[in-house]
């Protein structure tokens, strides 16, 4: 596996196309300095010995040698050690839902935010776990797979938005199919679905989906966001959402509805509301899950790379060296440069 221990320093890059267009600014105003003199044709045979092929290839070979010194400053390491690790703990699929309704801001900062805040502290108090993140709407689709990468995972959680998927609705039985075929295949350990919904729009099936589930050996947990007395969802614009009749749609929590596919798949529904008690809850609920043995690929060795980079530099910048901006002499009749 390939990483860079200090990545920020990649962001020194962007100098390079800058000291490019820096040159090239520079050679233009050189060439109609030069036409004042003269046609550029005669001026070329009145200083023969002069090449412009040397000039540009020798800061082509600067560039080359600046941008690899940014690239060894960053700590390029290889990982030379795979081991597997087996650790107790327990697989969670977060299906989130990101249809236009989670705008909603009867949950402050608004409906979908809040969830986002609420599995990032669930996520922080994994230790020897795994999660995966599904998002839907009227669609949907895998977002994160299952992983105990729970930096990715948190960043995976922050990009996910409503504008991810054009068909709107909410199709909780296709997010728990989909999350149900989302775990690993590995044996006594403990599996939940976490879905998190305003269950607006609510398309059937939801409870079938959720009772094939517990068959599984899958739990499935609903956190329920917002208000049962409705909220008006903003457009993104500054403004509300509004029906064809110019009223404003107003969306309010299906808690029923929630309530009974958490029962269907074997769990436990929990209200999210501006308190901190839905996070309390959850994280007791997770703890009561079986906590089997989780296989997980670990590099756990990584060797420097930069050495090679910066042989690379010192050659670079030797063969730099080397390379007169004057035609040599003693190679006037070979002709590598113009």
């Amino acid at each position: 596996m390939f990483r860079f221990e200090n990545p920020a320093f990649l962001y020194l890059l962007i100098i390079i196309p800058v000291i490019i267009v820096i040159r090239f600014l520079e050679m233009r105003k050189r060439k109609l300095k030069l036409k004042k003199f003269g046609d550029l044709s005669l001026l070329k045979q009145l200083m023969p010995d002069v090449s412009s092929s040397r000039k540009s290839l020798k800061f082509w070979l600067m560039i080359a040698a600046l941008a690899l010194l940014i690239v060894m400053l960053a700590r390029p390491q290889m990982g030379t050690k795979i081991s597997q690790e087996k650790r107790k703990g327990i697989e969670v699929i977060i299906s989130l839902d990101i249809s236009n309704s989670m705008r909603a801001e009867d949950v402050v900062p608004s409906r979908l935010d809040k969830s986002k805040m609420l599995v990032e502290n669930m996520v922080d108090n994994f230790t020897n776990d795994k999660v995966g993140l599904v998002v839907f709407a009227g669609d949907a689709f895998i977002q994160l797979p299952i992983t105990s990468d729970y930096v990715s995972a948190k960043m995976f959680l922050q990009n996910t938005d409503p504008s991810l998927i054009a068909t709107q609705g909410t199709d909780l039985a296709g997010a728990i199919e989909l999350s149900s075929k989302s775990f690993t295949q590995q044996d006594k350990v403990g599996r939940a679905i976490l879905i998190i919904t305003d269950g607006e729009d609510h398309e059937g099936g939801a409870i079938e989906a959720a009772e094939k589930a517990r068959k599984n050996g899958i739990r499935v947990f609903v956190l329920g966001v917002g208000s049962t007395k409705g909220s008006p969802v903003p457009d993104g614009n500054g403004g509300y959402m509004k029906d064809n009749s110019g009223q404003e749609v107003i969306s309010a929590l299906n808690e029923e509805m929630c309530k009974q596919v958490a029962q269907a798949g074997g769990g436990a529904y929990i209200h999210v509301d501006n308190t901190s008690l839905a996070q309390r809850q959850l994280n007791d609920e997770l703890t009561k899950l079986q906590k089997g043995d989780i296989s997980s690929v670990v590099y756990s060795e990584y060797d420097e790379q930069f050495q090679a980079v910066g042989i690379l530099v010192l050659i670079l910048l030797i063969i730099e060296m080397l390379i007169l901006e004057r035609k040599n002499p003693f190679f006037k009749k070979i002709k590598l440069f113009k």
